[in-house]
């Protein structure tokens, strides 16, 4: 039994090796970049008529499989399965207007932040709520496992917090007077606005920064130092601020 045994570890060793390499390797080797992401946040990742991949981050994630010298994989899936996928190396990396917290970073490892936005709040018209203090005793809609789910409970300790799995659902809940607010981030709260100006209300005062980084294999140093090298020559070279304007139609340092 004593040399079958010794086979068997001499195997699982080499399988830990190859599992332990980093992802840049792995992609290298490959020839394909595989990208996890929910196309369900406009401007950031969407689909349009065609079914193509469209939005700042896709832009983002073909201008790194260029970098790499790699083709793009885009692979869609729900937003509480990419961390899942992740970590089971279906994916290489999670680009999907992912906010970088503490709590993610338990299971994760991520990039510098690429983008930095506010939760705001999107209000019914007749649900007499001027400013966010107003919240508190009312029904609040959050899509379930973000950050506006997240900070919920903490910024309004007295609301009916609501979980929906949905972005659209949410905001029509809004819409319709089902909720009285939706707690997410300020460019989706300008478009749904603008989507339901009669019954709704945009409150854009800040209730916390969100900064979005790309999420890769939890401790995976060489892999998120070479997507943060990527990060700052898309930064030098003009392409951030193309893209960004070309999504959310003003420059980076717009207001």
């Amino acid at each position: 039994m004593r040399g079958p045994l010794l086979l068997c570890l001499a195997l699982l060793v080499g399988c830990k090796g190859k599992d332990d390499r980093s992802t840049l390797d792995v992609v290298l080797e490959r020839g394909e970049l595989i990208v996890g992401t929910e196309p369900e946040f406009p401007p950031f990742e969407s689909k349009n008529e065609k079914g193509e991949f469209v939005g700042f981050d896709m832009d983002m994630a073909r201008e790194l499989a260029k970098d790499l010298g790699v083709k793009l994989r885009i692979e869609e899936m729900a937003w509480d399965s990419l961390p899942t996928a992740l970590e089971t190396r279906k994916i290489d990396v999670i680009i999907s207007g992912m906010t970088a917290t503490p709590e993610r970073a338990k299971s994760r490892s991520f990039t510098e932040p690429y983008f930095k936005t506010k939760l705001c709040l999107l209000v019914n018209a007749k649900s007499g709520i001027e400013k966010p203090a107003d919240v508190n005793g009312k029904r609040l809609v959050v899509k379930l496992g973000t950050t506006g789910d997240i900070q919920s409970k903490k910024l309004f300790p007295d609301a009916q917090v609501v979980k929906l799995d949905a972005e659209g659902t949410c905001a029509l809940e809004v819409a319709t007077g089902r909720a009285d607010a939706f707690l997410y981030d300020r460019h989706s709260i300008i478009r749904h606005q603008k989507s339901h100006p009669e019954t709704t209300r945009a409150l854009l005062e800040p209730l916390s920064e969100e900064p979005y980084a790309m999420a890769a294999r939890l401790g995976d140093r060489k892999f998120v130092d070479r997507l943060n090298a990527f990060l700052h020559a898309f930064r030098e070279d003009g392409r951030y601020a193309r893209i960004h304007e070309e999504h959310l139609g003003e420059p980076p340092d717009a207001k």
